[in-house]
């Protein structure tokens, strides 16, 4: 019963480590659009949201590899729900990109 109980904190960990990345990147992208260095942002956000992702894949998944699959797993839920809850609304054009002529 304990290696279920861990397994099934794999998961919510790793689907906390994908809101944590995903969520991240998409309030990056919010902050950089305005700033007058966005490339500053985004490599910083970067550094420290991969930081955090491996650090957290590694203490999951110590000498585990079914743990660290469920970490994933998790991660990829919350990459399919952090895509869900910021996509854009019918109508709303606040985050379109506009060509370069």
């Amino acid at each position: 019963m304990n290696e279920l109980m861990a397994r099934i904190l794999a998961i919510f960990l790793g689907a906390g480590l994908g809101v944590i990345f995903f969520g991240g990147l998409w309030w990056t992208v919010q902050k950089a659009v305005g700033s007058k260095s966005p490339a500053i942002w985004f490599m910083a956000s970067l550094w420290l949201r991969m930081g955090i992702a491996l650090g957290g894949f590694y203490l999951i998944g110590r000498e585990h590899w079914q743990r660290m699959l469920l970490c994933l797993l998790g991660f990829f839920i919350a990459r399919l729900a952090v895509t869900w809850m910021t996509r854009l609304r019918k109508g709303d054009q606040s985050c379109t990109l506009v060509p370069i002529k």
